[in-house]
């Protein structure tokens, strides 16, 4: 077996980990399982005769827990996790909650390319995220050409393109694939527009998702908000369902955005970028004081809310969006065929507003839009206005009406 990374003593590596996650804030019964699994992990390699840990020890052991009959998946999904932080530990690796994701590697010939494209989209205002977002669309299909044999960017043609897309199985890249070709060629790596090449994949219209009033009561009134993730979970609900305010904005949160002395919440929105100053509503503020006081960890974290289990880090949109699935269900919420996520509930109160007569400005200012067109999407479900403006269906005649009356 040939050992990879640093080589360690078994014992000093454990106390170490063990030692990590105790400043990390992890409890006592979180760490006495580790601590288990590090025995059985040394217990492994008594029998093996390995001396010293190393990352193949580590996958060794994995691969001998497999072979055990009987093993659950949350069980080995937590071995894995005992030697990923053991490996991290030994490679003087800073603790890190979730390993990030490999970025799919794009051959060389097309890097250069590559960066030239995103380069320009930072200049345009892409955020971080959607400049990633567009590396991964670009970097499978810019990978599709080299595998067909496109060995360099000037060798692109409409043979190598079309093969290319038809690849690639997410269409909702392809206005970047088109941006991308179009970028290369207004650059002069591509002496012809391919951009022309790539199917137009226009998404359809729909109409927003959203719930009605009682349906967002019952939301409310289900939170546990005895316990200390249920105190978070409610605070965090009610700036969506009574301010709208997006997750991503609500996850990061601070103290300095909060006023408790004005009663406002002023932050930049993570979306758009752009300022938004919103009432500190006292039903959001008494139930953000009572998850602060009674329930957050002790952190000096600037961020309000926090993981409900250690290392204590912000709260994730994800933990959102699991919550709130959770109050669905509790509150016997049919969501079978409908969204239900975050954004849902800013759609609701949205639409909610719209419905009551709201004027238009109002509400965009509310969901801090730029755009005075953004708020109309929402008047598409004001039934009780649109009624107002129903064409009355008009009466058969011609053919159609001998078809109707059996003359045809």
């Amino acid at each position: 077996m040939t050992s990879r990374g640093t080589t360690r003593d078994f014992k000093q590596l454990s106390a170490k980990l063990l030692e990590e996650l105790q400043q990390k804030c992890y409890g006592s019964g979180a760490i006495d399982n580790y601590r288990r699994a590090l025995s059985r992990i040394g217990i492994f390699m008594d029998l093996e005769g390995f001396r010293n840990y190393t990352e193949d020890v580590g996958e060794a052991f994995i691969a001998d827990r497999v072979s055990s009959s009987g093993i659950s998946k949350s069980h080995l999904s937590f071995i894995k996790t005992v030697v990923r932080r053991l490996n991290d530990v030994n490679a003087g690796i800073a603790y890190r909650l979730i390993r990030p994701k490999a970025i799919l590697a794009v051959p060389t010939e097309f890097s250069g390319p590559l960066e030239s494209y995103l380069r320009f989209c930072v200049s345009l205002g892409n955020k971080e995220y959607t400049t990633t977002h567009k590396r991964k669309g670009c970097a499978k299909f810019f990978c599709s050409l080299a595998d067909l044999g496109c060995s360099d960017a000037h060798e692109i043609n409409t043979s190598y393109i079309c093969q290319a897309i038809i690849r690639h199985a997410n269409k909702d890249d392809y206005a970047i694939i088109k941006a991308c070709l179009r970028h290369l060629h207004e650059t002069g790596i591509l002496g012809l527009d391919f951009s022309g090449i790539i199917p137009m994949q226009s998404r359809s219209r729909v109409l927003p998702t959203t719930f009605t009033a009682d349906e967002v009561r019952r939301l409310e009134v289900t939170v546990d908000s005895s316990s200390r993730a249920g105190k978070r979970n409610y605070a965090a609900l009610l700036l969506a369902t009574r301010l709208g305010l997006r997750s991503g904005d609500i996850v990061g949160l601070t103290y300095d955005q909060v006023d408790f002395v004005g009663n406002t919440i002023s932050l930049t929105q993570e979306k758009t970028g752009h300022p938004l100053t919103l009432p500190l509503l006292p039903e959001i503020r008494e139930a953000i004081d009572a998850y602060i006081q009674y329930a957050r960890p002790d952190s000096d974290s600037e961020f309000i809310f926090l993981s409900a289990n250690a290392p204590f880090g912000t709260m994730t949109t994800a933990a959102m969006r699991h919550a709130l699935t959770e109050c669905f269900g509790v509150a016997g919420i049919d969501i079978s065929s409908k969204k239900h996520g975050p954004h849902s509930l800013r759609s609701s109160i949205a639409s909610s507003m719209v419905n009551d007569g709201v004027p238009y400005e109002v509400v965009r200012r509310l969901l801090g839009h730029r755009d005075p067109d953004a708020v109309k999407h929402y008047a598409k479900i004001d039934i009780e206005n649109l009624r107002c403006y129903a064409i009355d269906v008009p009466l058969p005649s011609g053919n159609f009406k001998a078809l109707l009356e059996g003359r045809i």
